[in-house]
């Protein structure tokens, strides 16, 4: 059995869902989770109901805001004092950020965007992506320890059944120091939809949609279902969507329960980015698209007569 320590992420009155993937798998083991600042008392409860022994939060000046050299002092702390085997966060944009500055610190041992991994006798070994997807690495951590894990966002899947811990919350104050970069404010973006590497649904459109005002179909069709929106590069490129939405190799990647291309023809770049999907839906007029040759389903058809279709009937049952 190994000692382990989840960063969590808090998004609105809960956790981002990826540490409660996480804590998922690591049932068996000895599991504690940290959380920068306020901590709602539903995010609490998952994380307990998840299995999580003992939830730390973390508070102190230089905290307020986000920023790597802050936050990766207070973890220190706490994982200096807990003597923890692995620390484990998900993959992103503050855990890709955070996760190699807490590993440069003890000089140890990295997994990045694992996507499965086990825990047999308490030792790690991981499955991680590498050449675009084309190839998946069995992978360990030698070295001292604490070794250190970012696990990509809905790859593992939620648990069925949980294991459900103490969830005894402590508070931890500390003092970083002085930060030399600090983040001054951090504005949202307009959209309170979740960021493309973490959602659960997303429907995709391609230079087939002409024009960025023609992506109000998919948007309606997203509000439906609750997707969130992306867009292939030659549609960020011709200027219809912005780089946010872009999925593929040069964009973000993704791994949905639910993926739907609309006028995508799916080159090896943007397949990159959204092969892990769980189900992969394909609308194209080209019967020929390579997209299809990846598709679990495939309509062959226009995409301006074929999406809105889709969103009336998503009406009906949703």
């Amino acid at each position: 059995m190994s000692k382990v320590l989840v960063y969590s992420e808090v998004h609105g009155d809960t956790v981002k869902s990826v540490a409660l993937e996480i804590l998922g798998k690591l049932a068996g083991q000895e599991v504690d989770v940290a959380v920068i600042g306020d901590l709602p008392e539903a995010g609490v409860k998952a994380l307990a109901e998840h299995g999580a022994a003992n939830i730390h939060k973390i508070s102190g000046n230089g905290l307020d805001n986000y920023s790597a050299e802050g936050y990766s002092k207070a973890l220190k702390t706490l994982i200096d004092k807990g003597g923890y085997d692995y620390v484990m966060a998900g993959s992103t944009s503050a855990g890709k950020d955070l996760m190699p500055r807490l590993a440069g610190m003890y000089d140890a041992g990295m997994a990045s965007e694992v996507t499965n991994f086990t825990m047999d006798g308490g030792t790690f070994a991981g499955t991680r992506p590498l050449f675009a997807g084309k190839v998946l690495a069995k992978v360990e951590i030698d070295g001292p320890k604490p070794h250190f894990v970012t696990v990509r966002p809905n790859a593992l899947g939620m648990p069925e059944s949980a294991t459900a811990g103490a969830g005894n919350v402590s508070e931890e104050s500390v003092d970083v120091g002085e930060i030399k970069a600090a983040i001054k404010e951090i504005i949202k973006g307009a959209s309170e939809k979740v960021d493309l590497t973490e959602a659960n649904i997303i429907i995709s459109g391609g230079r087939a949609m002409k024009n960025a005002e023609n992506f109000k179909i998919l948007e309606e069709c997203a509000n439906v279902i609750g997707a969130s929106v992306g867009a292939s590069r030659a549609a960020v490129d011709s200027g219809f969507a912005a780089h946010s939405m872009q999925v593929g190799q040069t964009g973000k990647t993704v791994a949905p329960s639910l993926y739907i291309a609309c006028g995508i023809s799916g080159a090896i770049q943007h397949l990159a980015g959204m092969r892990t999907s769980k189900v992969i839906v394909a609308i194209n007029t080209d019967p020929d698209a390579p997209i299809f040759t990846k598709a679990d389903y495939g309509i062959v058809g226009d995409l301006f007569q074929i999406v809105p279709l889709l969103t009336e009937e998503f009406k009906k049952i949703m």
